[in-house]
């Protein structure tokens, strides 16, 4: 009989001092954290920060080392992943793990399966509980396929898919065994902005219109932005912030974990590069800019003549004044 826990307290998920050791190593640090149902979560971090542990620890491929990780009161470690399947958590990958020769239709089959009733014998002798069993599994598993976009690729071999697409059948799989909180480590990885967007509608219909518990790993800081309701931050396998998305982007400490030392510095220049590029301008840093600036004199500075003075917008962007006066981007 499975122990439930009374710390729970009617939270989905709830990580208690959760840690795991690799000799010297503490990849996760007695990390706290909590899921409510209903909810999509992030838990982002530089790499290499313990993200995708902790997902394997959830997940039942790890186990911890000390404290301990609860799904709906019921402790996951030492529990094989079938089991925590079947308690109701999925995930993807970060790296894409499907059955590269097989369809998209088996695939997601695959993952229906861990819903079925028939044993070893019915499948073996094609018992008619067993073929009624199959043909239900297919019907729902194109249901899955269509959910995510994929229903015209049915009968496509994974490996012959697109890598959005093959990232929406890993999805599609995971759906397909009914969980109840989802685990999605980097799903954006490698997608173009439009793939991104699709992935982000995806996301919300998961949540909205079937009810199943999102949590994310992602470095996509947009889609971040424009899914996350609450936000984790690791960094060297210890929990350094958590909150709204508006405090974790103001955060000084992730800020530091992300860009080192002088990292709110770094930020500025990073979005006044960004800037400078998306509206076609020539970037100066501002440290050269303040170095380029001539000393302070007593005397008045000689006025520039109009086609030579240089122009900085209020995002620190240098324009150039064409021959006409009017400004134009600083090409040198």
């Amino acid at each position: 009989m499975t122990k439930v826990v009374s710390e729970n307290q009617g939270y989905l998920m709830q990580a208690i001092d959760a840690t795991i050791q690799f000799g010297g190593l503490r990849a996760v640090d007695s990390v706290n954290m909590v899921i409510n149902a209903g909810e999509i979560v992030a838990l982002i971090g530089p790499n290499g920060a313990g993200k995708t542990t902790y997902f394997n620890l959830l997940t039942g491929i790890y186990t911890p080392t000390e404290g301990e990780i609860l799904f709906e009161g019921r402790s996951v470690s030492g529990k094989k992943s079938h089991v925590i399947a079947d308690w109701g958590i999925s995930r993807t990958f970060q790296n894409i793990r499907l059955f590269k020769n097989m369809t998209a239709l088996e695939n997601v089959m695959v993952g229906r399966h861990v819903r079925t009733k028939s044993g070893p014998f019915a499948a073996t002798f094609r018992t008619p509980s067993f073929k009624r069993e199959e043909k239900q599994i297919q019907e729902d598993s194109e249901r899955w396929l269509e959910f995510v976009g994929l229903y015209e690729h049915a009968n496509d071999l994974a490996s012959s898919l697109p890598y959005g697409a093959q990232r929406r059948l890993e999805i599609a799989r995971a759906l397909a065994t009914e969980p109840k909180l989802i685990c999605l480590d980097e799903p954006a990885a490698g997608m173009n902005e439009s793939e991104s967007a699709d992935l982000d509608h995806l996301i919300l219909r998961i949540r909205d219109e079937l009810g199943i518990t999102v949590f994310l790993i992602e470095h996509d800081m947009k889609v971040v932005m424009n899914l996350a309701e609450r936000i984790y931050v690791l960094d060297f396998g210890k929990l350094i912030a958590s909150g709204l998305p508006a405090e974790i982007q103001s955060n000084p400490a992730v800020i530091a974990a992300y860009l080192g030392e002088g990292g709110a510095d770094a930020l500025v220049e990073e979005r006044r590069k960004m800037k400078a590029k998306r509206d076609g301008k020539s970037y100066v840093p501002l440290d050269q800019l303040i170095g380029d600036a001539p000393a302070a004199s007593a005397e008045p500075a000689p006025k520039a003549e109009p086609e030579t003075d240089a122009v900085m917008d209020s995002d620190g962007v240098v324009m150039v004044p064409a021959a006409d006066g009017a400004p134009e981007d600083n090409k040198e």
